[in-house]
């Protein structure tokens, strides 16, 4: 190709920006793929890097500098100035901070445990395109919502709980009765409430201000026959966190909110892996999430957290 770059010479013309053609040439590589305009690229995006690193850095020594100083004169700036493009042009193109060359095999596909930045992750799984159909659902399930049912379902998270202690003392025997029936650690089953409550802090409680018991984060959709609350929720959607309105279901007890979320979980299809790893806590939650429990892409790394924290096995009776 014509505009290739073939040498070390047209490599080093790219660096001084006052060469259009050498700027032009490094540009047209690039966009062709070739290697060694993408290492160049590279560096000079590091040594840009380094250089408003340097030029921060002089700003704050600036404020402590001595106006009436020879060597704070407009001369010595502009040396100064100088003196610190050419350090960042020299570390950038000696690998002396190896920014450039995790920028080239991010974007070049090199070496192992590497992937383009425009490739999404979804570890092997289908687990991204689910929750793509759970936030679908969700707001579908706002939509139909009128303004006026919103309003009037109003409600505010407060805390039901003193502590942590208390959490888990209260919390446990219910816990042990409903995860049975499930097949899973009463622990887990605990942990996940504490994940979903920030341990009964942060617990929905109705405009009226009772009580939802809802420990495990379930949304009310129309078939849900019971009382339900709107309330703020965080939503994860392309990689970034978003608030937004739900209704979520309310029970009578916290008994009711353990024994429903048994129901949902074995009556919903999608949760079936989960269910046949119920007896293995870290598979049940990685089935999980990958299932669309939650649009959390670290839901299951957190539930495990807390589950293996040893301040959580201290409280446990």
């Amino acid at each position: 190709m014509e505009n290739s770059i073939n040498s070390q010479n047209q490599l080093e013309l790219s660096r001084n920006a006052n060469d259009i053609k050498g700027l032009d040439i490094l540009r047209q590589a690039a966009k062709s793929g070739d290697k060694d305009a993408l290492e160049e690229a590279a560096k000079q995006f590091e040594g840009i890097f380094v250089q408003m690193m340097l030029k921060s850095m002089r700003k704050a020594q600036d404020v402590m500098e001595d106006k009436d100083s020879p060597f704070n004169s407009e001369q010595v700036k502009f040396y100064r100035d100088m003196h610190d493009k050419q350090l960042a042009d020299d570390l950038s193109h000696n690998g002396s901070i190896g920014l450039a060359d995790i920028i080239v095999r991010q974007l070049g596909q090199l070496g192992d445990g590497y992937m383009p930045a425009g490739v999404m992750r979804n570890d092997g799984d289908l687990s991204s395109l689910n929750r793509q159909a759970v936030k679908s659902t969700q707001a579908a399930q706002e939509n139909v919502l009128s303004e006026q049912e919103a309003t009037s379902l109003s409600a505010f998270k407060s805390a039901a709980f003193t502590d942590q202690q208390a959490f888990v003392e209260q919390l446990y025997p219910a816990a042990q009765q409903a995860a049975e029936k499930l097949g899973l650690d009463p622990k887990a089953m605990l942990a996940q409430a504490a994940v979903e409550t920030g341990w009964g802090q942060y617990m929905i409680h109705t405009t009226d201000g009772e009580n939802s018991h809802n420990l495990f984060g379930i949304k009310a959709d129309r078939s849900w026959q019971g009382d339900r609350a709107v309330v703020d929720t965080l939503e994860v959607e392309k990689g970034v966190a978003k608030t937004q309105k739900a209704p979520f279901r309310a029970y009578q007890s916290f008994d009711d909110s353990m024994h429903d979320y048994v129901n949902f979980v074995q009556q919903n299809p999608r949760y079936q892996q989960a269910i046949k790893q119920s007896h293995q806590s870290q598979e049940y939650f990685e089935e999980l999430q990958k299932a669309g429990y939650a649009t959390d892409p670290d839901y299951a790394k957190k539930v495990m957290s807390v589950l293996e924290s040893e301040r959580f096995q201290r409280l446990l009776p």
